[in-house]
C-alpha cells in the first residue's frame, strides 16, 4: 500500500464513479480498477461494494478511507513544512557557545531575528572543550570557540579579535595611569575565573616570567560577577574585553594597558561541511558574514578552511 494507491482509492470514494475518478485522475478507468484491486489485495478487504452502482464503501473501506484522508493530510503538512524550513518561515538552530564566546553571537543573533523571527534559536552553554565534538555528534550545527579545534572533519571561520584587558575600579592608583608593566602588578589582588583555561595559563607564565606574584585571592564562576566585584572596589582583573566594553563605556570600570601582555584570541564560527547544514544554519553563516562587513572593527569573516 502507497500513497498513490490512497489517492486513487479516495478519488473514487469522493466521486461514487471508478469511471468519474478516471477523469479526475487522468487515467484510464482500467487502470483506476486495477489499482484499486491490487490495494485490496493488499490489503485483503474488498473497499467497494461492487453490486452497488454508486460505489458504495464496505466497513473496510470505511476504516481507510479515514486513515488515507489522515496519511495524506500529513503529507500535505510534511510537504508545506519543508517549503516552510527552505523559506526560513519554520526552523530551529542550536549553537554551542561558553559564558566568554556567547558575548560575540548576541549582536547577530539580533540581526538574525530580526531577518527571520520565525526561527527557533537555543543557544547552549558548554566547555569550550567540548564544543567540537557537540558539532561533530549533531547536538548542535555550530559552535563558537576561542581556538582552533584542529579538527579536519569540521570547517571554521574567524569571526572576531579579542584581547585580554586589564581593569580596575575608577578610584584605582593605576585608573589613571597611561600603561603599567607587569612588575606593577604584584601587589594587586586579582579577581579570577573559577575556571581553567589556556589563557589563564599563559598569564601565570607571563608573571613567572618577569618574577612578579600573582595574588588570585578571589576566584568567581562568572564573568558578569568579576566586573561586578571589581567595580565594587574589590580588587582588578584580566578579563576578555568583549566582556566589558559596557562598563568601560558607563565609566565603572577603567582598562589600563599593561605593557608586558598582549593576548589577543581569535573568535571562530565551527560548523561541519556547509552542504550538511540545515537552512537557518547556512543563514546564520550568510548574516555573520554580513555583520562583519556592516560593524568592521574587531568584527569579520575569514574562512580558515
Amino acid at each position: 500500500m502507497d500513497l498513490s494507491q490512497l489517492e486513487v482509492f479516495l478519488t473514487v470514494a469522493r466521486e461514487r464513479r471508478f469511471s468519474r475518478a478516471a477523469e479526475k485522475l487522468f487515467r484510464t478507468q482500467s487502470a483506476v480498477s486495477q489499482t484499486i484491486r491490487k490495494l485490496e489485495l493488499d490489503i485483503g478487504e474488498p473497499l467497494f461494494d461492487r453490486s452497488s452502482r454508486d460505489g458504495v464503501l464496505t466497513d473496510a473501506g470505511r476504516v481507510l478511507q479515514e486513515y488515507a484522508e489522515k496519511l495524506l493530510n500529513l503529507r500535505q503538512d510534511a510537504q508545506t513544512a519543508l517549503v516552510e524550513m527552505r523559506e526560513l518561515q519554520k526552523g530551529q538552530l542550536a549553537i554551542a557557545a561558553n559564558e566568554f564566546t556567547a558575548l560575540y553571537l548576541l549582536p547577530v543573533l539580533g540581526e538574525f531575528r530580526r531577518l527571520h523571527p520565525t526561527i527557533k534559536i537555543t543557544v547552549r552553554r558548554s566547555l569550550g572543550s567540548h564544543i567540537p565534538d557537540d558539532v561533530l555528534k549533531h547536538n548542535v550545527e555550530l559552535g563558537v570557540l576561542s581556538y582552533d579545534p584542529q579538527e579536519p572533519q569540521l570547517r571554521s571561520a574567524v569571526v572576531y579579535l579579542d584581547e585580554l584587558v586589564f581593569v580596575v575600579p575608577p578610584g584605582h592608583p593605576l585608573a589613571s595611569a597611561g600603561e603599567v608593566s607587569i612588575r606593577q602588578l604584584g601587589a594587586e589582588s586579582f579577581i579570577a575565573h573559577i575556571v581553567a583555561s589556556p589563557y589563564r595559563e599563559k598569564v601565570i607564565e607571563a608573571f613567572r616570567r618577569h618574577k612578579t606574584p600573582l595574588h588570585m585571592d578571589v576566584e568567581l564562576p562568572t564573568l558578569q560577577a568579576i566586573t561586578r566585584f571589581v567595580s565594587m572596589g574589590k580588587g582588578v582583573a584580566l578579563v576578555p574585553e568583549i566582556s566589558v566594553e559596557s562598563e568601560i563605556s558607563r565609566g565603572e570600570l577603567v582598562r589600563v594597558p599593561v605593557r608586558d601582555l598582549h593576548f589577543q584570541r581569535k573568535l571562530r564560527l565551527v560548523y561541519r561541511q556547509e552542504s550538511a547544514l540545515s537552512h537557518a544554519g547556512r543563514a546564520f553563516l550568510k548574516v555573520a558574514e554580513q555583520a562583519a562587513k556592516e560593524r568592521g572593527g574587531r568584527y569579520r569573516f575569514q574562512r580558515e578552511k
